[in-house]
């Protein structure tokens, strides 16, 4: 384990390199005992101050949860990250490209929890129980590590590597939608780039969230009333650039998009 001396270094470069819109070398290279457990603790270190500032949580986001997304990455189990209020944007953004490094998106379901999801024995139950409705969502990914060569650890350092979230479409209550079968086309300046069923997040988008619940659990925390989750993405990331338009298309829910400059 990492000391707290450690840790609290390792989120100053981390934060440091997300207002300069730099990288930082490896993690797991410069610290090879690195755990998944220290990764958090720089994680909520890097939360804590964030909230200490002034930065308001407004939920979570889970990450690596499909097939698709773990071949994408070379890694083998989900991760979370942290949301704060101003890293949501609503459908239609024009978004500052600079804002952020190595800018990719990904097509997702956002969970808004009418109440509290605990582990650490949460079920899918527990989650659609507590779900108030299930939103259309792009995540926009952003790496303040090397990308390549990272390990979870490195990932989940970085806060799962959330740069913010863009959300919109049609909410919808959970009786209205068979959440497995939630498709969407993604589309990159007019262009189908990528496509999706929500199924291939551990078969249902809300086993992510109840597997979310429980590893908050085994941190001391849970999921509460209000927050937003991000489920987990079904496409691959797709890369963006300066001028491009995202549209991704979900049928019965709707349409979102965001336009980077």
């Amino acid at each position: 384990m990492l000391n707290a001396e450690t840790i609290a270094a390792i989120a100053d470069e981390l934060a440091q390199a997300e207002h300069d819109r730099t990288m930082v070398p490896l993690l797991t290279t410069r610290h090879p005992g690195m755990t998944v457990d220290d990764a958090y603790a720089v994680q909520q270190e890097w939360r804590r101050r964030g909230i200490a500032s002034g930065r308001r949580p407004v939920g979570r986001k889970i990450g690596l949860t499909s097939k698709v997304m773990q071949v994408a990455t070379g890694i083998t189990e989900p991760d979370y990250g942290a949301i704060f209020e101003d890293m949501v944007f609503s459908n239609g953004a024009v978004i500052d490209h600079n804002r952020f490094s190595n800018v990719r998106i990904e097509v997702e379901l956002a969970f808004v929890l009418a109440e509290p999801v605990k582990g650490p024995d949460a079920t899918i139950f527990d989650v659609l129980r507590a779900t108030e409705f299930v939103v259309p969502a792009l995540e926009i990914l952003a790496s303040r590590i090397e990308m390549e060569g990272r390990t979870i650890v490195d990932t989940i350092s970085d806060n799962a590597a959330m740069g913010a979230m863009v959300y919109g479409g049609n909410p919808m209550k959970l009786a209205d939608v068979d959440l497995r079968w939630v498709s969407a086309l993604l589309y990159r300046n007019e262009t189908i780039e990528e496509s999706g069923v929500a199924a291939a997040v551990l078969g249902h988008p809300a086993t992510g969230v109840a597997w979310l619940a429980n590893k908050l659990a085994a941190h001391g925390d849970q999921l509460e009333a209000g927050e937003i989750v991000l489920a987990g993405s079904f496409t691959r990331p797709m890369w963006v650039h300066p001028g491009d338009t995202v549209l991704a298309d979900y049928r019965q829910l709707g349409t979102i998009s965001c336009r980077f400059i």
